[in-house]
């Protein structure tokens, strides 16, 4: 059974390809695709191209050109939620996509077709990834990053909020998150991706499950944090994580 190891950004990706044995690169739909042996499971690492559209276009070839028996995305995401902080990671429980809108034809967020304003992921595989990110958090003991107050990185589940805008005003981020929390949305975090390929997955019935990492507030300091986090931070965590989940597997 292949396991889909979905990346947001390259800098993420390239530990990932440089552990991979039996390496072969596939072209497809203009996107290179990889495929070998992980931790000793065999995988496809791909990029999943930044917005809904890209991922959604992604996600299906994973699915319909390579088979995969599950899909796990890592990535970064602006934390939204009291308590989310910089370092800190978030394993998805289900998404929401905070742009679609055809009220007043369905609730506002509700994708038609689609039992409600929340898309799901697998109960099963999500509690693998919780478990692989708090074995990774444990065993790194603070190494990856440390806020100012010393306080190690925290595992938050919950959940997350796709859409096509980066995010970098703490009054878009209010108005994005006001509305979905006074509705009981309690969303954790943005990012501009997962919304999409959680809705391909349900479309096929493929288990999905996504941890995104917490690069900035989604707020004024945002265009500033989220550059220097991808270098210095975020490819480790997805290299860690990843091990420890495919082990788990």
């Amino acid at each position: 059974m292949t396991t889909a190891i979905l990346i947001a950004l390259p800098e993420e990706q390239s530990g990932l390809v440089g552990s991979l044995e039996q390496a072969r690169r596939v072209t497809h739909a203009g996107r290179a695709f990889w495929q070998g042996v992980l931790h000793g499971k065999p995988v496809v690492l791909a990029l999943s191209g930044m917005g809904k559209v890209a991922a959604a276009t992604t996600a299906t070839v994973l699915v319909e050109r390579f088979g995969v028996a599950r899909i796990v995305f890592t990535g970064v995401a602006g934390g939204l939620g009291d308590g989310v902080r910089v370092g800190d990671v978030v394993v998805a429980l289900d998404y929401v996509q905070h742009d679609m809108d055809v009220s007043p034809l369905f609730q506002r967020w509700h994708v038609p077709g689609y039992a409600g304003v929340r898309l799901p992921c697998d109960v099963g595989l999500s509690a693998h990834l919780s478990g692989a990110v708090s074995a990774c958090l444990q065993s790194a003991g603070g190494q990856f990053y440390v806020n100012s107050d010393g306080r190690p990185p925290q595992l938050h589940r919950g959940l997350v909020a796709s859409g096509d805008q980066f995010v970098t005003s703490a009054q878009v981020s209010r108005a994005l998150r006001d509305p979905l929390v006074a509705a009981g949305h309690d969303v954790l975090a943005v990012e501009m991706e997962g919304a999409a390929v959680a809705q391909v997955c349900l479309d096929y019935g493929v288990p999905f499950a996504a941890v995104r990492t917490i690069s900035d507030r989604a707020d004024d300091d945002a265009h500033v944090d989220f550059p220097v986090f991808i270098q210095t931070v975020a490819s480790r965590y997805a290299d860690h994580i990843v091990r420890h989940l495919l082990k788990s597997l």
